[in-house]
């Protein structure tokens, strides 16, 4: 693996180990080969990357946004450049097939960066004339060092969909990938060097929970953006407020998608494919309560079937492969408990469920009711539960009755029906007769348990950067005494 990275950490513009840190085997899910081991990062390790964020930040803020951003885009030409050699090393990382990474990780990284480095230099304030020839100015300023903490499924986006709009707004970033793949991001940071970002200002630590827990008590930090499960939310967005930092949360869902009689069921079908089998389910927006109106839900598993029949498993790195193992062990438990758990509660096993190895076939369960673990809880796996509905009304009503609102979707050739059921579904990311499409352009994120700010789009500037506002008097000072 001529790309692999060469040290556990990236800190202050170049590699750094520290074999005092915990052991971490990096393990290739397809074999079940250890590719690499990188270290926990020690408390001393994460002061340096945090110090020297601190002070490359102030060298980045110093820049103009337009300089800024010409990096930014550099930096983005160049993953593009190396998008082949980045794609196998996110297949090693992950276990998800070539054939998806090549199209569908290093290439948004890139997009997110190029995206917001052209913003970079729009980043101004606004002129407010008051009476008497006052007014106010308003600049909009960095936060100051920021702390990213990754998650599994998708280690070289999230670290550029983090770290893009956080160097635009003039922060730096401290970055904390998943254990399970902690190589890609180093990468990025190389990239980042390669293309003209300061030391300091895109540091990578690796490390479990207690990394990520030091990043986000560390006073130094102003700004905590996790993506990853309800659970570690809830307790990151908790150590933050303690010190009143800025969050964003980007975490789990349980999303429905709602495929009305009058849909195209082909498209529908392609829709669940992607929406629970793309990346071997492993997707925070997966709409994995697949209601289907009762008229077509014969026709919509038939062809669900014939479909799944073209299935390709095999060792990820082949790109005739396009469906690849879950990312680790344990994972795969998890995902042929909740297969055994929707078996003893009573649903139908329509299609898949075994088990060679990591991989999991596409499973889908038929006649699936709305208290059923499989259709409560997030299960992180290729796991489609199918249930039916009479009406709209209906639809709904059960697509809301959950703790989560991070996606959802709609399946209809009736697009006032479509807009309207969209307007009246608790999610933050919606689709009307497509599934887990995420532009650069269009924020991403949810509501209620699934998360707290936005990703992507302009809305992301909001989130990495604060508005300073100043009075400025032209006449005299008025005071009682």
């Amino acid at each position: 693996m001529k790309q692999q990275p060469t040290a556990s950490h990236f800190v202050n513009g170049a590699y750094l180990e520290d074999t005092a840190g915990t052991v971490i085997d990096v393990i290739y899910s397809w074999t079940g080969e250890v590719i690499a081991k990188v270290h926990s990062a020690t408390p001393d390790v994460i002061d340096q990357a945090i110090a020297s964020a601190v002070e490359g930040q102030k060298k980045w803020a110093a820049m103009s946004g337009a300089e800024r951003g010409r990096i930014l885009v550099r930096a983005a030409n160049v993953i593009r450049e190396n998008n082949h050699a980045l794609s196998v090393l996110e297949t090693y990382d992950t276990g998800k097939p070539l054939q998806e990474t090549l199209v569908a990780d290093a290439t948004s990284g890139a997009d997110a960066l190029e995206y917001f480095g052209g913003l970079a230099g729009s980043l101004t304030g606004e002129y407010i004339p008051l009476a008497d020839g006052d007014f106010v100015y308003t600049k909009r300023e960095p936060l100051g060092v920021c702390a990213g903490i990754g998650a599994w499924n998708y280690p070289t986006q999230i670290a550029c969909w983090k770290a893009a709009p956080a160097l635009a707004c003039g922060n730096a970033l401290v970055f904390k990938p998943s254990e399970t793949t902690p190589l890609c991001a180093l990468k990025i940071a190389e990239i980042m060097i390669e293309a003209g970002v300061p030391a300091g200002v895109f540091n990578v630590v690796q490390g479990l929970g207690d990394v990520g827990a030091a990043l986000a008590t560390d006073p130094r930090i102003a700004k905590v953006s996790l993506t990853g499960s309800v659970p570690t939310g809830r307790k990151v967005y908790a150590a933050a407020a303690a010190q009143m930092k800025h969050v964003t949360m980007e975490l789990g869902g349980k999303s429905p998608m709602l495929v009305f009689d009058d849909a195209d069921v082909e498209a529908a079908v392609g829709g669940a494919i992607l929406g629970n089998f793309y990346s071997s389910g492993q997707v925070c927006s997966n709409g994995t309560r697949v209601f289907v109106q009762k008229g077509i839900k014969q026709k919509f598993l038939q062809r669900l079937k014939e479909r799944l029949a073209d299935v390709v498993t095999g060792d990820p790195q082949d790109e005739s492969v396009n469906f690849g193992p879950m990312v680790s062990a344990r994972q795969a438990d998890i995902v042929t408990g909740y297969i055994a758990k929707g078996r003893e509660e009573g649903a139908t096993l329509f299609a898949g469920g075994e088990r060679e190895g990591l991989v999991v076939a596409p499973t889908v369960f038929s006649d699936v009711t709305d208290d059923m673990t499989i259709a409560r809880e997030e299960i992180f796996g290729p796991v489609m539960a199918v249930l039916d509905f009479e009406d709209e009304e209906e639809a709904i009503r059960r697509a809301n009755e959950t703790e989560f609102g991070l996606s959802a979707a709609v399946f209809t050739k009736d697009l006032a029906r479509g807009h309207r059921v969209v307007d009246a579904l608790e999610a933050g990311t919606c689709w009307i007769n497509t599934y887990n499409l995420a532009p650069v352009e269009a924020p991403f994120g949810g509501v209620k348990a699934s998360g707290i700010g936005r990703e992507n789009s302009k809305e992301a500037i909001g989130h990495y950067s604060q508005v300073k506002s100043v009075y400025v008097a032209a006449g005299d000072v008025d005071a009682p005494y």
